[in-house]
């Protein structure tokens, strides 16, 4: 008499949720790169039609502003007292850039956390991969060059000797202050993607101890399944905290960058 087959439990696997996957059909190549539209491509899509449709709601110039108009005068009206505070008068020509980028990134965060889908497709969050996040660094970092240079010329250079340096300690202070400017879109790029990672993570690993706790039988589901998934609801709470921080923060670096460049110390 044949045994019986023992019984399948599901696994949960952390990192399968940053997984990038073509979304239709195979993987389609040209001139030997993966130009497939993936999940990612699709959810920066949904990310950049949300905050197109936000901002649209927002435009309306009532006499009387609606809710939605507020809103978007709030953010907008935020971004612009911490570029002024940063970077002075000379920074509200860059309310547009830095309102879309802590946005972005802010939405994106936010659909991250969804925990249904939308058309079928499950949510992913896009700013828990590094090559995302280093994108949109480069991108500040880029307008640091730009707009440094373009104002102040070679002077730019004088950003990595601080004022009164002495003569003799120049040869060490210039690549020290260098190797740490260059070193910024990369730290920049880390914080937010290793932020966002170890809260999903963190979520998934939790999910796990709920489902395995309640295969395992009910006395363990109570003692393991129910406070894993009280604790997930707190995690979660925690990680709309974070995405919002995180967007702040990106945001923030990015206008204390630009200020480096308007203004050499």
């Amino acid at each position: 008499m044949a045994g019986a087959a023992p019984q399948q439990t599901a696994s949960v696997d952390p990192m399968y949720q940053f997984t990038v996957e073509p979304m239709f059909g195979e993987s389609m190549e040209l001139a030997g790169y993966n130009i497939a539209f993936t999940n990612s491509a699709m959810w920066m899509v949904i990310t950049a039609v949300v905050l197109f449709l936000f901002m649209l709601g927002g435009m309306k110039r009532e006499l009387v502003p609606g809710r939605w108009q507020m809103t978007v005068e709030t953010f907008t009206g935020f971004i612009d007292d911490m570029l002024e505070a940063n970077v002075g008068k000379e920074g509200r020509k860059y309310v547009p850039y830095i309102f879309s980028l802590f946005m972005f990134i802010l939405i994106a965060n936010l659909l991250g956390l969804l925990p249904l889908g939308i058309v079928g497709v499950h949510p992913f969050t896009f700013t828990s991969h590094f090559t995302v996040t280093g994108v949109l660094a480069i991108i500040s970092f880029s307008i640091v060059l730009i707009v440094g240079f373009f104002k102040h010329g070679l002077k730019f250079f004088t950003l990595f000797v601080p004022h009164g340096t002495p003569v003799a300690m120049i040869p060490v202070i210039f690549p020290i202050e260098l190797i740490s400017f260059l070193v910024r879109p990369f730290s920049l790029a880390l914080r937010l993607f290793v932020a966002m990672m170890a809260g999903h993570v963190l979520l998934k690993v939790l999910s796990s101890f709920v489902i395995d706790g309640w295969n395992a039988g009910a006395g363990f589901g109570l003692l393991v399944g129910v406070p894993s998934f009280i604790l997930m609801i707190g995690i979660s709470a925690l990680e709309i905290l974070v995405a919002g921080i995180q967007a702040y923060v990106f945001a923030l670096l990015s206008s204390l960058y630009i200020n480096d460049a308007e203004h050499l110390h």
